[in-house]
């Protein structure tokens, strides 16, 4: 969270201006190559420091005013001690606010300074800070469409799965298929048989006979 596209976040200038209770302290934001030629007596709020004409044709704005009494020192437990750079959206477009803290419109690189104004007299200010780069996104164009490696053989693996879960669910299908028609096959070929009666027949002759001697 130190750096996004377009914010960054300083450490509040503690225990440094406090010879100049009276001082208004401003943050000086420059492209990298306009260091050299910032004017210290160029007054916030000014067309030559406003926020909306940043980057181009000012090269260097001024925002996040605060009085000594914002930065204590030292600072007391709890406090944030942090400033974040280029968290106000809603005054970006607004030329009444010259002064906004206004998202950064590129990737830099940036350089920042703390400057304190009595009125509109610069009397104490810090140096410039190292180059600032803030992130940049990937254009579409350079992201790949294709899977690595590890992804395409996630895939095969899947693939393979897929088939074999297909082909085992085919075959209990069709098992259940063949049982059904199986046991209605079955059922039909049973049958209640018929009753059979034979009818006996009495031999008379047979009983007038005498019978036979072994």
């Amino acid at each position: 969270g130190v750096t996004t596209a377009s914010t960054f976040v300083l450490d509040q200038p503690r225990c440094i201006f406090d010879n100049y209770g009276n001082a208004d302290i401003w943050l000086v934001v420059a492209l990298e190559d306009a260091i050299s030629t910032f004017n210290n007596t160029a007054g916030p709020g000014t067309p030559e420091t406003a926020f909306q004409s940043f980057p181009d044709p000012v090269r260097a704005y001024m925002t996040l005013n605060a009085t000594l009494a914002h930065y204590p020192c030292p600072k007391p437990d709890g406090d944030i001690a942090v400033l974040r750079v280029g968290s106000e959206t809603s005054c970006a477009q607004d030329a009444s606010r010259p002064t906004c803290n206004g998202p950064l419109p590129g990737p830099g690189p940036y350089r920042v300074k703390f400057l304190a104004l009595e009125g509109s007299v610069p009397v104490a200010e810090t140096v410039w800070s190292e180059p600032i780069m803030l992130r940049t996104a990937k254009p579409p164009s350079s992201i790949a469409t294709t899977g690595s490696g590890h992804s395409a053989g996630m895939i095969a693996i899947t693939t393979i799965l897929s088939i074999l879960l297909a082909v085992l669910l085919a075959g209990l299908v069709a098992m259940l298929v063949f049982w059904r028609s199986e046991s209605c096959g079955g059922s039909s070929s049973f049958s209640k048989p018929e009753s059979v009666t034979v009818r006996r027949y009495n031999t008379h002759h047979v009983y007038d006979q005498p019978a036979a001697r072994l």
